[in-house]
């Protein structure tokens, strides 16, 4: 029986002596390779080919990995067994590389715990079975290869593209923060000048624009704010500026006010540049979530879970409270009602609803979100938001029914009318044959008219009553 051993250093092939090996326990094939010199009494060396440089070590490491069978190991094989007309089993390591080896070369593999113990005592004294084999050599050689072989999967990773789209929508959160910070920090120092033109102007870029712009307050009657204001708000600031309380600056003061709103215009300029890149990246590998919840909310969904493909194998009820973890383990341990929606609350389809449905919206919207990220994630040939298109079309019309102004199509089919049961017409309930129900004549079918009861019927129970009151008096 041969055995096939892989290494880093390259491919062996060696022979069972003693078949007996075979038939004994873990305890005895371990004693059987516990010396050099048993295991070289228990296997001898047949052929063993070493691979040329690390390159090819990766190329069929990589091979063996995706459970198939590289040129170099084909060569070897053919050449040291094929060719060689030998006829003897071979037992391998992967049940999947035998499979291979059997239907491509037509080579009888065993794959069995027997074979897989005396591989690995072939392992442990490899040193002195292969001659100008070096341990150290070997450690070094797999170290190369392990280094190379992860270096080659994080380069072709398909969750890398997942992780611009995390790293782009962290940063555009904390730019936010940032240009929030400074904004209000633009704005409360420049107030000591011109306390007014905050109340004028309310965008924070554009404020950074008038404050480069204008510098101290005296210069604004002169300047031209064609550019940064719209004529009836450059008209307002002009006003302001000429009754404004505010308090006079030095020009070192207004070079660090200037400096910051430097710093305000740089981040909002490439705070925009960064929407811009993240809204390409989604619309590329997640048309479909972004379609439906937008790039914003989308982004922050696969940053929450990770990964596109791990957003893809939450469920429905998962991905609705993505983000409110907190909120769920306290209201399970307080034992009160658990949150309804995460991040998908910032979405617009659950944002127009009324606060009462959020829940019934955000639960269908979490559902069509499932299936959009599984499609985004495994679908090989995807062209464009179709499934988001048809989807969020239910949605909306979903959220029109539940908001009651739903006038399309039904969204489900409306109940018919139950039949009432008919009572058999005998005095005992039973069914029989009414001959007189198979008459179809008009006239005869026609129902009877009621009485309208007259004024002397309606009064007669009265005297009745009257006379029974009256024989109870005479009675007594």
């Amino acid at each position: 029986m041969l055995l096939l051993l892989e290494t880093a250093a390259g491919f062996g092939l060696f022979k069972l002596q003693k078949n007996k090996i075979l038939e004994g326990d873990v305890d005895a094939i371990y004693d059987s390779f516990a010396t050099p010199e048993k295991a070289q009494k228990a296997v001898t060396l047949e052929a063993f080919q070493r691979f040329k440089d690390t390159e090819s070590a990766m190329d069929a490491a990589t091979e063996l990995i995706e459970g198939g069978l590289g040129k170099t190991m084909k060569k070897f094989l053919k050449k040291s067994i094929v060719n060689a007309g030998i006829q003897d089993q071979l037992g391998v390591m992967d049940k999947a590389l035998g499979g291979v080896i059997k239907k491509e070369l037509s080579i009888d593999a065993v794959y069995n715990p027997g074979t897989n113990e005396i591989i690995r005592g072939i392992r442990a004294q490899l040193e002195h079975l292969v001659e100008g084999l070096d341990g150290r050599e070997t450690q070094t050689m797999a170290l190369g290869l392990a280094h190379t072989l992860s270096r080659f999967k994080l380069k072709f990773s398909p969750d890398k593209v997942d992780t611009m789209i995390v790293q782009a929508v962290g940063l555009l959160d904390d730019l936010d923060k940032e240009l929030n910070n400074f904004a209000m920090r633009l704005r409360e120092w420049y107030g000591w000048h011109f306390p007014e033109l905050a109340k004028v102007v309310s965008d924070n870029l554009v404020f950074a624009r008038v404050i480069k712009k204008v510098g101290m307050r005296q210069n604004i009657k002169h300047t031209d704010f064609q550019d940064v204001l719209p004529e009836e708000i450059a008209e307002e600031v002009k006003k302001s500026a000429e009754v404004s309380m505010g308090t006079d600056i030095t020009d070192e003061d207004l070079n660090n006010i200037q400096e910051l709103a430097d710093r305000v215009i740089e981040l909002s300029e490439y705070r925009a540049s960064l929407a811009e890149y993240l809204r390409n990246r989604m619309m590329t590998i997640a048309p479909n979530l972004t379609h439906m919840v937008g790039e914003l909310v989308g982004a922050r969904l696969i940053s929450h879970a990770g990964s596109l493909m791990n957003l893809a194998k939450q469920p429905a009820s998962t991905v609705q409270i993505l983000g409110a973890e907190k909120a769920l383990f306290r209201a399970l341990k307080t034992k009160k009602a658990t949150p309804k929606y995460g991040l998908i609350y910032h979405a617009s389809l659950v944002g127009q609803s009324a606060p009462k449905n959020k829940g019934k919206i955000s639960r269908v919207l979490a559902a069509k979100l499932a299936l959009c990220s599984r499609v985004d994630a495994l679908a090989d040939n995807a062209e464009g938001p179709q499934l988001a298109e048809s989807t969020k079309d239910y949605v909306e019309r979903r959220l029109m029914s539940i908001e009651g102004q739903g006038e399309g199509r039904p969204l489900f089919a409306k109940k018919t009318d139950k039949v009432a049961k008919r009572k058999a017409d005998t005095a005992t309930g039973t069914a029989e044959y009414n001959a007189a129900a198979d008459n179809v004549d008009p006239e005869e079918e026609q129902p009877k008219k009621k009485k309208k009861k007259t004024a002397e019927d309606e009064e007669a129970p009265v005297e009745k009553k009257k006379k029974k009151k009256k024989t109870a008096e005479e009675e007594e």
